[in-house]
């Protein structure tokens, strides 16, 4: 298993940071592993959404299948997924406001057999993906 975190202070209210982090339209505007949702994100983001996205992590495109694990309008956004070669994914999203800003936090998993011989890697290489993405988010809101 590899774990990666990261966490930021955005300039901007709770509800502006949660309305671009859940617009699946702009998510190449800031999520630095997004390339394609081949479908469109969620028709309702809700408990048991799914949806496909294309990603490229480490230089490698990877397809994978979303569902959301958990919710809470404005505050929470866990979702998991299953991508190539065994892997299973999951991301947590909690925003929490912080006088005029928000602190962000996205906390992510990666688990499977191909996990265990790049986990170094992967944990270096999504990490500076999860803060380039914070980064990214902050610009568009602030």
């Amino acid at each position: 298993m590899a774990e990666v975190s990261a966490e930021a202070r955005i300039e901007a209210p709770a509800e502006k940071v949660w309305a671009q982090l859940t617009d699946f339209t702009a998510y190449d505007q800031w999520n630095a592993t997004h390339t394609s949702f081949p479908k469109g994100g969620p028709a309702t983001l809700e408990l048991g959404a799914t949806y496909e996205e294309n990603m490229k992590l480490m230089g490698f495109p990877a397809e994978v299948a979303w569902t959301v694990e958990e919710f809470e309008a404005g505050r929470v956004l866990g979702i998991r997924g299953k991508g190539p070669m065994g892997v299973n994914v999951g991301n947590r999203y909690t925003l929490t406001p912080d006088g005029d800003g928000t602190k962000v936090r996205i906390d992510g998993e990666f688990t499977g057999a191909a996990v265990s011989l790049m986990a170094g890697k992967l944990k270096d290489s999504a990490t500076a993906a999860l803060n380039e993405s914070l980064r990214k988010l902050g610009g568009l809101v602030s």
